[in-house]
């Protein structure tokens, strides 16, 4: 028996919408992960990008699990001497780019590598309800029938 591997003719792209409004962080950034590396495909190949584009609207209604929200905190430094900042999730959903707080959940649970920097553009993340991709005919994936743990009220 052979061993399938896709080659990039056979790789079909689909388009997939995702409201963020209402689901839990952590399982909505594995179920893009695993979209944007095409796992739920049965002809998933390591190597290739065939995962789906995927756009996730109303990134700034996300919700977040116990006091993540006011306690979970994002670093970076500066690169100069005592140059490290912080800032809590609070703070980045209510402020100028709440998309961050997804990207940084996604990327961290892809691979490291140059093959998941590449998946990674195949996401678009928008803090609102409009996006600019209707021309593409995004299929709705609806989240929380999914798993009831998967929304959480305010």
């Amino acid at each position: 028996m052979k061993t399938y591997t896709a080659k990039p003719a056979e790789i079909e792209k689909k388009w997939i919408l995702i409201d963020a409004e209402g689901i839990v962080l952590g399982r909505l950034a594995t179920i893009v992960a695993m979209r944007l590396r095409g796992k739920h495909k049965p002809t998933f190949t390591p190597h290739m990008d065939m995962g789906d584009n995927v756009i996730i609207i109303n990134a700034d209604k996300v919700q977040m699990t116990g006091n993540k929200r006011n306690d979970k905190t994002y670093y970076w430094h500066t690169g100069h001497p005592g140059g490290i900042k912080s800032r809590t999730a609070r703070q980045i959903l209510e402020g100028d780019h709440p998309e961050r707080v997804i990207e940084k959940a996604v990327k961290r649970m892809l691979p490291g590598g140059k093959l998941s920097r590449q998946q990674m553009t195949n996401l678009r993340i928008y803090a609102g309800a409009e996006h600019p991709h209707e021309a593409q005919q995004p299929e709705v994936l609806d989240l929380k029938p999914l798993n009831p743990k998967n929304t959480r009220s305010a």
